[in-house]
């Protein structure tokens, strides 16, 4: 008998041995762990090494850390032990729904014996691995609920007890320190990179670039910023309630490029309309976009902000989208937008203010010109035709005679053409030949500028005001402005070239590019609209490539006898 309890005694202190071993082995594990996930700087290499910590120390087979977003839903959910051909078949990550949801309402330790067995628990989708068992605990961020882990199916079918409930909460208290200090990194990282970004605006802009090169740099920069797979710039247009997409860059940017958009009904008006910035965690199923083509297929996450500001005038709207499935636009990336999108509207002004002074500086030197034309040209041309006249009398050969008064019927018509010149040179913002077609041909050709990117040149030869009847002259504004959109949008143009003509009774006008030409089998639609519209004034249109590369388009109509 003595013997006996000798044996027993033994054998209860060996295993307590064994217990006070693996708990040893265990707080060492324990210790490992928070080590390494307290050396990760990168948030998201921190969350994944979170996770695989917590399947190790409690010996689970399945572990996910899901990030709780501003809806009170799943903005991340990080899964170990599951493969990514599991995870296509499976389909969408979980979004906070069910048990997992039971977690976020009510922050606390959860163990089960049997998920199933929850009154949150309404099953798996379709290709999802068998599930018995769970453990659950939160992880806060400076008392704040960042997210929770989850773990399931511990190894050899046995239950989670109080002690991995105990060490998955410790582990959660470290990973709360780890997450923070990585989120602290990743935002200097992030605030670094957008200063050296705002940087190298302010440095554009006081290099004195152009607007377009402006904003191209603006939406590069805050695309790879924010790693945005969409990035959109749209302008108001002046005196309408609308906005014209001007910049867009990345997935399924053609689709966006070009169009119009009312202030109600679309994502870039809500910013206007808002404000400041607005923010969509899925812009496919936004209920603020009700106008417009589809164009949001294959996009989730998006931010717009505005362009300016509401006492200073909102010029337009800044928009970046991620496409879907990817994490949401965080307070710390979307922040600084609003700063960024201020230095857009700076670009803008000093954009305006440049062509403001340019503008004056060329109504200077216009009037200079007229002066030197009214004071010496016209004057000299005068006395010339008088002296010719005078000296008619003394010419006997019939034939020299003719050619003679032939002369002065010239010089008359030249001092026309250049007392025409004068009036257009001298045109202001007010008056008839503000109205004139020389005056709406240059307003024009300003418009397409902003969207060609660089200025067509332009010459403009006859009596254009006075000989062209304003029905011809609103249909050549037309083609003219059709045909500097076909540009801008098909022929990848570096130059172009504008010219107008009213000689011979016919105006004509030509547009050259030397873009990629005419492509053989493409769309003539727009051509077809150009030469309609010549048909119908009884004049004619052609369209060629170039020998030197590019397109040449002729539209010309014949004008009333004088």
């Amino acid at each position: 008998m003595p013997q006996l309890r000798l044996d027993d005694l033994l054998d209860e202190l060996q295993a307590r041995l064994d217990a006070a071993r693996g708990t040893r082995d265990r707080i060492h594990s324990l210790l490992e762990a928070v080590l390494a996930v307290g050396r990760d700087l990168e948030l998201n290499q921190a969350l994944r090494h979170v996770v695989e910590a917590a399947v190790t120390l409690v010996d689970a087979e399945y572990g996910a850390l899901g990030v709780i977003g501003d809806d009170r839903y799943l903005s991340q959910f990080v899964p170990v032990g599951v493969g990514d051909e599991e995870i296509k078949r499976i389909g969408p990550l979980p979004s906070g729904h069910g048990l997992l949801g039971e977690l976020i309402h009510h922050p606390a330790p959860l163990r089960l014996t049997e998920i199933a067995e929850h009154p949150s628990s309404y099953g798996f989708p379709a290709h999802h691995p068998p599930m018995h068992t769970f453990l659950g605990v939160p992880i806060r961020v400076r008392d704040k609920v960042f997210g929770n882990l989850y773990l399931t199916e511990k190894r050899g079918g046995a239950e989670f007890d109080a002690e991995d409930e105990a060490v998955l909460s410790t582990l959660a208290v470290a990973a709360g320190v780890a997450i923070e200090n990585a989120r602290l990194y990743t935002q200097a990282r992030l605030h670094e990179r957008w200063l050296t970004a705002g940087a190298e605006i302010t440095s554009s802009l006081l290099s004195g670039s152009a607007e377009q090169e402006v904003l191209d740099l603006l939406v590069d920069r805050a695309a790879e910023i924010a790693r945005a797979d969409l990035a959109v710039v749209a302008l108001r247009l002046p005196d309408t309630q609308e906005l014209e997409v001007r910049i867009a860059v990345g997935l399924k940017a053609e689709e966006h490029r070009g169009l119009v958009l009312p202030l109600e009904g679309s994502f870039v008006g809500a910013a206007v309309c808002a404000g400041g910035l607005v923010v969509s965690t899925d812009v496919h199923e936004d209920p603020r976009i009700t106008v417009g083509p589809p164009r949001w297929e294959g996009l989730g996450p998006a931010v717009a902000v505005p362009i300016g500001t509401s006492e200073g005038g909102i010029r337009g709207v800044l928009m970046l989208a991620r496409a879907a499935g990817a994490p949401l636009f965080e307070e710390d990336e979307s922040g600084p937008l609003q700063g960024f999108a201020g230095q857009a509207a700076v670009a803008m002004e000093l954009a305006e203010r440049r062509r403001d002074s340019e503008q004056v500086a060329l109504l200077e030197e216009r009037d200079r010109i007229a002066r030197d034309l009214h004071d010496l040209a016209i004057q000299r041309l005068f006395a010339t035709g008088m002296t010719l006249q005078g000296a008619t009398r003394f010419i006997d050969h019939p034939g020299a005679n003719e050619r003679v008064l032939r002369a002065i019927d010239d010089l008359d018509e030249t001092a026309k053409t250049i007392r025409s010149t004068i009036f257009g040179l001298r045109t202001r913002d007010t008056g008839p030949a503000a109205r004139g077609l020389r005056a709406k041909v240059v307003e024009a050709v300003a418009r397409a500028a902003e969207v060609l990117g660089f200025t067509p040149a332009l010459r403009m030869t006859g009596l254009l005001d006075t000989t062209v009847p304003p029905a011809v002259a609103d249909e050549a504004i037309a083609v003219l402005q059709e045909t500097l959109s076909n540009v801008a949008r098909h022929a990848s143009a570096g130059s172009a070239e504008v010219w107008l003509a009213a000689a011979d009774g016919e105006l004509v006008v030509t547009v050259t590019d030397d873009g990629v030409g005419l492509p053989e089998g493409g769309r003539r639609s727009g051509l077809a609209n150009l030469a309609e519209r010549a048909t119908a004034l009884g004049g004619g249109f052609d369209a060629r490539a170039l020998p030197a590369g590019g397109t040449g388009i002729v539209w010309r109509v014949p004008l009333p006898a004088a």
